[in-house]
């Protein structure tokens, strides 16, 4: 009778990482941490602009500090929760803090001008043809 031979045993191989799901690997206490108990809110839009009105002081959290140096120009609140990464209700508690801190000032979109009525062109192009 011959002995059993020994095999030698090999490593599983590394499961290949997967991409997380929507949802799955937040991290839901940082966003609480970051938005406070409270959680108010302003009434901001996704196409609100937000301009910085001073420099970030030393008290300020990280996300603050990148808003603050982001919105050195006119940056919409959707840009800002894009550059963050952060969802857009987070963004709108972290903007009122620093609307009520006046770090931070809200303005209105730009919207185009409406195109003059038709029948005011015609008036200016009858009158230009009678000169």
């Amino acid at each position: 009778m011959t002995p059993p031979q020994r095999r030698r045993r090999e490593p599983d191989p590394e499961p290949i990482p997967q991409p997380p799901k929507e949802g799955e690997g937040k991290n839901p206490e940082r966003l609480y941490i970051i938005t406070g108990p409270d959680g108010e809110r302003a009434p901001l839009d996704l196409v609100t602009l937000i301009v910085a009105r001073a420099e970030p002081p030393s008290s300020a959290t990280p996300e603050q500090s990148a808003v603050l140096r982001m919105c050195r120009a006119p940056l919409a609140v959707a840009e800002v929760s894009a550059y963050l990464s952060l969802p857009f209700s987070v963004v709108t508690v972290l903007l009122t803090e620093m609307l009520a801190a006046e770090l931070v000032q809200a303005r209105a979109p730009i919207v185009r001008q409406h195109l003059p009525d038709r029948s005011l062109l015609e008036a200016v192009m009858n009158g230009l043809q009678r000169l």
